[in-house]
């Protein structure tokens, strides 16, 4: 069945071009806010297998970035390679580091490397100058380096350039006047809603206002839009659906819309976002709020016999029972609202690398259900609907 489906999403995206690629040849404006816009999906291969093992069965958490707006460098990552879940099987982490490139539609393997950590679940910010990754580590002493990814004469270069004052995991990052803005997360000073800029020249950190609401807020989406930041979603004890605008100048949040769509509130914890344009960002992936929110209730409180036999369930269900957001959804900051532009045609996922390279997306691995990923790799092409 899942054969079939990827020979559809290969045949949908050849017939799309033969009808369409004229009225498109030029993508350059196709992210323009004013753009109504689809995606048409080709399968764009398989991440190859980590060093010393004989497969890789997908990873979620993973570094990622883009490099001299070429090469998607995606790496790191945690799976459950030896037993699963349901038996207790302990989570591995990775020191891989893949260099990628997109050669007609298929993700080719340009550089493999392996890092002195293994890493996952860390922060990731790509700029013009090269890739950003903090904390993030199963190594305690490692889990508070800030990582700079650079190209030097063509290979993958990877230096710490500083340290945080304070352990990260699933926190989120992004970069702005030379400065690092780090929020959210699992922090070692146990801050997790709270927010800190590092500027990069002086290496000095310092506390700002801390996000709204929720005292514990991870695996949220964000972007800097119109100059400010603006964050979604997140999970603690539940999964939230609210979100939040960050005015630099003023260090003040204000609320904006929650994540929803058609009425309905929809939670995007655990899913991933790209910026499409200074209004704009694009978000797939993420739990099931009321999926999630029962399996952290039940995973919490249950005992002995009742708590077996709910593992045993939560664990045994297929992908499609965790009703993972499914919607390719877009974030408008001048219109403060949220609409989709379509569903994933592939298994909805959290944890997964998403990124943008012109009018192409790519989606790299990712959690399908707990405790299973996928090794896919998905491309996207961005039309003018």
């Amino acid at each position: 069945m899942r054969q079939l489906l990827n020979s559809i999403i290969i045949i949908s995206f050849i017939f799309a071009c033969l009808i369409g690629c004229e009225n498109n040849s030029s993508n350059s404006n196709v992210l323009d806010s004013k753009v109504d816009k689809k995606i048409l999906w080709e399968m764009g291969g398989h991440l190859p297998a980590q060093t010393g093992m004989d497969k890789n069965i997908g990873t979620a958490g993973l570094l990622h970035g883009v490099l001299e707006g070429k090469y998607i460098v995606v790496g790191g990552g945690a799976n459950f390679p030896y037993e699963s879940v349901l038996n207790n099987g302990i989570k591995k982490s990775y020191s891989d580091i893949y260099m990628l490139e997109d050669k007609n539609g298929s993700l080719e393997v340009i550089e493999h490397i392996n890092w002195e950590n293994e890493i996952g679940y860390g922060s990731s910010v790509t700029t013009k100058d090269g890739i950003y990754y903090l904390g993030g580590s199963t190594n305690p002493e490692a889990d508070d380096d800030i990582l700079f990814i650079t190209l030097q004469n063509g290979k993958l270069n990877i230096e710490k350039i500083g340290d945080l004052p304070f352990t990260l995991q699933n926190g989120l990052a992004v970069e702005k006047d030379g400065k690092l803005y780090i929020a959210g997360g699992s922090k070692g000073n146990g801050n997790s809603s709270g927010l800190y800029e590092y500027d990069l020249t002086s290496k000095e950190i310092k506390e700002l206002s801390p996000i709204p609401q929720e005292a514990v807020r991870m695996q949220f989406v964000g972007q800097i839009l119109n100059g400010n930041l603006y964050i979604f979603s997140g999970a603690g004890n539940i999964a939230y659906t609210d979100g939040y605008k960050y005015d630099f100048d003023n260090d003040t949040w204000t609320k904006v819309a929650d994540v929803s769509l058609n009425g309905k509130a929809l939670t995007v914890a655990g899913g991933n976002s790209v910026k499409l344009n200074e209004k704009e960002m694009l978000v797939m992936g993420g739990v099931n709020k009321e999926f999630f929110d029962n399996a952290v209730a039940k995973l919490g409180t249950l005992q002995g016999k009742a708590l077996a036999d709910f593992r045993d369930y939560y664990f045994r269900a297929d992908p499609y029972e965790f009703k993972f957001n499914s919607d390719i959804l877009i974030y408008n900051a001048d219109s403060d609202s949220w609409r989709s532009i379509g569903e994933s045609p592939f298994d909805p996922n959290a944890g997964a690398a998403l990124l943008l390279i012109g009018n192409k997306i790519y989606s790299i691995n990712g959690e399908i259900k707990a405790g299973v990923r996928t090794d896919k790799m998905f491309v996207g092409t961005i039309f003018a609907k």
